[in-house]
């Protein structure tokens, strides 16, 4: 049995299948109005291999500037769509916080794609968990402690499940090493979605 750190909480199978086919409708208006597209890594100038949007009064952006938070679409400049109500909802029920998120960050992994291990640092306010579902195909996720170096385990994520990373694992060091193509027929192409709910500022 797989022992995750204090603060990390996995639900498998959270949403079902009526749920999941729902919040892919909201999330295909979501991409009509603010458009996947391809972040850059500061410095380098290199595309991460997954596409993204957001939604919510703030979205998390990377390009050679930088790592941050901002109101409008890096690429379109009009301000990002609202976080849906069924988002919030999730929300309100899991992450034990009173305020609603501030933004809530769409990533897309093809069967290629990858996230090394990083932290969710960028915030103001860590007081509140970060909250994850996945939507697609299946997933390698791995996660470490607050140090870098940190040992580090890996479970299997599935469409509908939910982490949250909270308390002394709010800052903890994850990834996604591997996608599983062809595991879930959510998405008629195929591809895992990952959105992330965030509170930024107190």
């Amino acid at each position: 049995m797989l022992v995750l750190p204090k603060g990390v909480r996995h639900i498998p199978g959270h949403l079902d299948r009526g749920e999941q086919e729902l919040l892919v409708q909201d999330l295909r208006a979501v991409v009509g109005q603010a458009p996947l597209y391809r972040p850059e890594m500061p410095r380098t100038g290199k595309p991460l291999s997954v596409r993204m949007t957001n939604c919510g009064e703030l979205g998390w952006v990377a390009d050679k500037a930088g790592y941050r938070y901002q109101d409008r679409h890096p690429v379109t400049g009009t301000p990002w769509p609202p976080i849906p109500d069924r988002l919030m909802t999730i929300w309100t029920d899991l992450s034990g916080d009173t305020r609603p998120p501030q933004a809530c960050l769409v990533n897309f992994y093809d069967a290629k794609a990858r996230m090394g291990l990083h932290q969710d640092k960028d915030e103001s306010d860590f007081s509140a968990p970060v909250l994850s579902i996945s939507l697609g195909d299946a997933c390698l996720f791995r996660i470490g402690g607050v140090e870098r170096g940190s040992p580090t385990r890996s479970f299997r994520l599935e469409s509908g499940d939910i982490v949250l990373l909270g308390g002394e694992s709010r800052l903890a060091f994850h990834g996604v090493d591997r996608i599983y193509p062809t595991t879930s027929t959510l998405l008629k192409d195929g591809g895992r979605i990952n959105l992330t709910l965030r509170r930024v500022n107190t």
